[in-house]
């Protein structure tokens, strides 16, 4: 009588007093499997707890994740564009605790797309290419540096779903400190020698080489990206201008015929990716990453020049914009 009347408790529903106590403070519940029972004791599922409020907080998607760090367009380049980057970063003081701070160092994939690994030297690799899943990339990527800081050294970071509420990379970032791409030819930065990688490992390193589109990084400007196909070459130059004065400036320059980078070239449409406006040209399969430097800054001055003059659209120019606005591609 008395185990029977115990396991009758046990599936009593919890009091209101107990629904309100659990209910307080829902940051605090950690994050677990939809059909887990909830953490915070009250005997339901976790998806039909507080995990409500975790799927809430999935849907509300953070249209400029990268907005506030230093280097948002690079950011967004290496998240979107770029095959193989990396890019050291600072710590705010006092998110590794105190004494040596280790290295941490922003890069644009990781083997088995991890979301983060912790070398055997105690440095942090941070893979930007991984999926989101709480609707703000920022959130994932500062989780994932936080479990990266916490791991024993030689361990990968799997992936998870962030708690509602979690610090963003703003929150963990040295805002002070620039953030300068280098990019790669290969992901020989995955490990500390490389050339001493064999068997699996220096067979799979191969693989992801033989799959680089080659990519470089313009000097004079910034965050545009030359790459070459075998068909032909392309500019992408991530932007922090406003969309919608950007795609004018962009349709009075194409309607006068000043927005393309010289002869063989054409401004051929935008991405939009995290918030920011790329605009894509191609080019000439002979022409290189350096052929493009005295073209692209000549660009950006008469870009400039249009963006701090606007005026309103001739009809020529309205139908150029449309155009430009039909051949957007949305990344991410």
């Amino acid at each position: 009588m008395a185990k029977k009347a115990a396991k009758k408790a046990s599936q009593r529903k919890p009091s209101a007093a107990a629904s309100q106590e659990t209910a307080a403070d829902p940051g605090s519940v950690p994050v677990v499997g939809a059909r887990e029972p909830c953490p915070c004791g009250s005997g339901r599922r976790y998806k039909a707890c507080h995990g409500r409020e975790a799927a809430h907080a999935v849907q509300q998607l953070v249209q400029r994740p990268f907005e506030g760090l230093p280097g948002e367009a690079d950011w967004v380049a290496m998240r979107e564009l770029v095959p193989a980057a990396t890019a050291p970063l600072t710590l705010r003081q006092g998110v590794a605790g105190e004494g040596e701070q280790p290295s941490v160092t922003l890069a644009t994939v990781l083997p088995m797309a991890w979301p983060a690994m912790r070398r055997a030297d105690g440095s942090v690799l941070l893979g930007l290419q991984t999926q989101a899943s709480s609707g703000d990339v920022s959130r994932d990527l500062a989780d994932a540096l936080e479990q990266a800081l916490a791991a024993e050294p030689g361990s990968p970071v799997p992936g998870r779903r962030p708690a509602p509420g979690g610090p963003r990379l703003q929150d963990l970032l040295d805002l002070s400190a620039p953030v300068v791409p280098t990019v790669h030819t290969g992901f020989d930065f995955w490990l500390e020698d490389a050339e001493t990688a064999s068997g699996e490992v220096a067979a799979s390193l191969e693989r992801a080489n033989a799959s680089v589109i080659p990519t470089e990084r313009l000097q004079g400007v910034e965050s545009a990206y030359w790459c070459g196909t075998p068909e032909k070459n392309h500019l992408r130059w991530v932007t922090t201008h406003p969309e919608e004065e950007l795609l004018d400036a962009l349709a009075r320059l194409s309607a006068a015929g000043e927005a393309s980078l010289g002869e063989g070239t054409r401004l051929v449409g935008s991405f939009r990716a995290h918030g920011l406006t790329v605009p894509v040209w191609d080019l000439p399969r002979e022409m290189s990453a350096a052929d493009c430097e005295k073209p692209a800054a000549a660009f950006a001055e008469r870009l400039a020049d249009v963006l701090a003059a606007p005026a309103p659209l001739t009809a020529e120019e309205r139908r150029v914009r449309a155009g430009l606005v039909n051949r957007q591609i949305t990344l991410g």
